[in-house]
């Protein structure tokens, strides 16, 4: 199958494409939500050493968008679903406009993100552009993605990458 997966960071996809290795899997970066860009550059970065040491290929999906994220985060009454739905919807547009089979994420690898309403999302984003919403829940190899990051000496991030999840980091 033909899937086409949003990744956040290298180290998320790093257990996420053990998961999806017997599919032909283009990587999608788009990320718009990333603060600073100095830590939007370091995550990109990391995302193609990895993806070029094993040869997967890769699309990336547009410019550094700080000032529209901002604008839609803070008019959204649900800064998280605004988020999701943006990265997700070019996603599936993408993937529906270049012949994939289905689309995912690896947002869905982290126990700290809402599983439920990114499901809820791609399914309705699926629906919408014709293509499957491919949800799996990886949250058992949360633990298995750092070791791996760390083995291949990735950069792991200390927050989900917005300026909104910095702050409760800092402020916890």
């Amino acid at each position: 199958m033909k899937i086409l997966i949003h990744a956040c960071c290298a180290p998320c996809l790093t257990y996420t494409y053990k998961c999806f290795k017997e599919s032909d899997l283009t990587v999608y970066w788009f990320n718009p939500n990333i603060h600073p860009f100095k830590e939007y550059q370091e995550r990109f970065d990391s995302m193609i050493d990895f993806i070029e040491s094993k040869d997967i290929r890769f699309i990336h999906g547009g410019d550094y968008a700080l000032e529209e994220f901002m604008d839609g985060a803070l008019k959204a009454d649900d800064r998280c679903r605004f988020c999701y739905r943006w990265r997700l919807e070019e996603t599936a547009r993408y993937g529906a406009d270049n012949d994939f089979e289905a689309f995912t994420t690896t947002l869905t690898i982290s126990p700290y993100q809402d599983h439920d309403l990114i499901q809820e999302i791609g399914d309705e984003l699926g629906k919408k552009y014709g293509i499957e919403f491919k949800y799996r829940d990886m949250r058992e190899g949360f633990r298995e993605s750092h070791r791996l990051a760390r083995s291949f000496g990735l950069y792991m991030q200390k927050y989900c990458g917005c300026i909104f999840s910095e702050e409760e980091r800092y402020r916890s």
